[in-house]
């Protein structure tokens, strides 16, 4: 794999952002992008187009994207990415109050095992993978039903198998 801003990640995508996904000489270029894709390729870990249950999932992750992620990102850059004379790290206390926010929100749509129900569908894996990014960023522990959630998609061989990527 592809470091960021590496030439390999800059001949995939002039922002040197990772991940990138080449399918038939085309280049898609955002994680969830990505993760549409595939999953409507393949027919898995979604809903169809058109359904309320797919406008439901898309609405979560656009929550988890808008609300979560943004703000982990956010402390991330004012903490490493960004020059260091541009870094504002009076930011990041009221970054983690908005997350601390969001958290009952989130656990509140769960609908069953998975937040859609009994189908792990992308929101899962993308929320799965902010509250990981947010533990080791020192932001606050996710309530029971979200760690819960958060256990059981760890504990899936398939995340174990890229874990062991190198």
């Amino acid at each position: 794999p592809a470091k960021p801003r590496s030439d390999e990640a800059l001949a995939a995508n002039p922002s040197g952002k990772i991940p990138a996904l080449e399918v038939e000489g085309r280049t898609i270029t955002d994680s969830v992008a990505i993760m549409t894709y595939l999953a409507d390729r393949h027919g898995a870990l979604t809903y169809g187009a058109g359904t309320l249950e797919r406008a439901r999932q898309d609405a979560l992750t656009l929550m988890i994207l808008d609300e979560v992620e943004a703000l982990v990102w956010m402390a991330a850059r004012h903490s490493f990415v960004l020059p260091e004379d541009r870094r504002v790290p009076e930011v990041k206390n009221s970054l983690k109050w908005e997350y601390e926010q969001v958290l009952p929100r989130l656990e509140a749509a769960l609908e069953g095992p998975f937040l859609t129900g009994e189908m792990m569908t992308i929101p899962d894996m993308l929320l799965t993978h902010c509250l990981s990014w947010a533990e080791r960023a020192g932001f606050a522990d996710a309530p029971a039903g979200l760690a819960d959630l958060r256990s059981r998609m760890e504990a899936r061989d398939a995340f174990q198998r890229v874990l062991a990527l190198p």
